[in-house]
């Protein structure tokens, strides 16, 4: 049986991620190396309790002989890498955890990896020829769109924050294994995910939070900035195709085309739940204006047209099937 390593699966798009791929692949074996950070939580995989092709370790990637023990315990055949700091704002206030985690984590995952699965550049060792390396990333390293455009894999790189720098610098980390080693290595830059198991902290669960508390439900700005909504089963499934299907050294986008501005999802779950959990007043007036954070980027778009085309993917959701879903599991969350 192989077995792969899966980094930050105790997260919100690894949390979804793990149980779809066991039940998805038979032979393998996963072990989730999670730090369990604020954003990590093990009842996201209360599902897995006691299954037999699923191992968890709490631990720090960037703990270099903790990694290399698990290689030489596990013999892992791939890695699919979601450990990252990933809240902007947090960013903001407290960038060296960021730098920390998304660039020399993924620095000690990237050298462990080929140290144990190579003998010399471009040469694998035998039993490893097709061992892989699978970085996860997001559309924020692009930097910002106008009102138009799109995102492709080929859009020059301008992070506009510490989160979205550090990540740039792991993305051109993983690219340079490429190129100076040989190593079979992927990255899939996502644009915004929602649905089950997100950190409450993200925007929808906290409009969601907010509105049944009875809280004003903060938007920052005017609420005009625009991101591409991408429902998070859509994401792991493209995932699962680009870690088995991907061209080695090739960069795949993952966009849902669900561009909606905040103060939209605000309101559509505003309607939602005046629907499906109705009071006396509509949860629109709840709605506010706070200011803006720093250097917010204007608008997220991400073309996908070339994981479509060339490995065959397709979201399954688009914005309003996948947020009716997510108010319905939130609510059975927080009631």
């Amino acid at each position: 049986m192989l077995t792969i390593l899966i980094t930050g699966g105790a997260g919100f798009i690894g949390s979804n991620f793990i149980p779809y791929f066991i039940e998805n692949n038979k032979e393998i074996h996963v072990v989730n190396l999670d730090l369990l950070t604020y954003a990590g939580d093990l009842e996201n995989l209360k599902e897995l309790d006691n299954h037999p092709r699923y191992t968890f370790f709490e631990g720090d990637i960037c703990n270099r002989d903790l990694v290399e023990n698990l290689f030489n315990e596990y013999n892992f055949s791939g890695v699919i890498h979601f450990a990252a700091e990933s809240h902007v704002d947090n960013s903001i206030k407290n960038p060296d955890a960021f730098v920390k985690t998304n660039v020399f984590g993924t620095f000690t995952l990237l050298d462990v990896a080929k140290n144990y699965w190579m003998n010399s550049p471009n040469k694998y060792k035998k039993g490893f020829e097709k061992a892989r390396f699978h970085h996860i990333s997001t559309d924020e390293v692009y930097g910002t769109l106008g009102s138009e455009g799109l995102f492709t894999e080929t859009t020059p790189y301008a992070p506009n924050s510490p989160y979205s720098a550090s990540k740039a610098s792991s993305d051109f980390l993983v690219r340079s294994y490429f190129h100076t080693y040989g190593m079979n290595v992927v990255t899939t830059n996502c644009s915004n995910n929602y649905g089950p198991k997100q950190h409450d902290e993200k925007l929808i669960p906290t409009i969601i939070r907010k509105a049944i508390s009875g809280d004003n439900i903060p938007i920052y700005g005017d609420g005009k900035n625009i991101r591409d909504w991408l429902y998070v089963l859509d994401h792991c499934i493209g995932i699962e195709l680009v870690y088995k299907n991907g061209k080695s050294g090739e960069t795949y986008n993952i966009g849902g085309k669900n561009e909606r501005n905040n103060l939209y999802i605000a309101k559509k779950i505003c309607e939602i739940l005046d629907n499906i959990h109705p009071k006396k007043n509509s949860y629109k007036n709840q709605i506010s204006f706070v200011k803006d954070r720093p250097g917010h980027d204007f608008r997220y778009a991400i073309d996908a047209s070339k994981l479509e085309n060339e490995l065959g993917w397709k979201a399954a959701e688009n914005f309003e099937s996948g947020i009716l879903k997510t108010i319905q599991w939130y609510l059975k969350k927080y009631n």
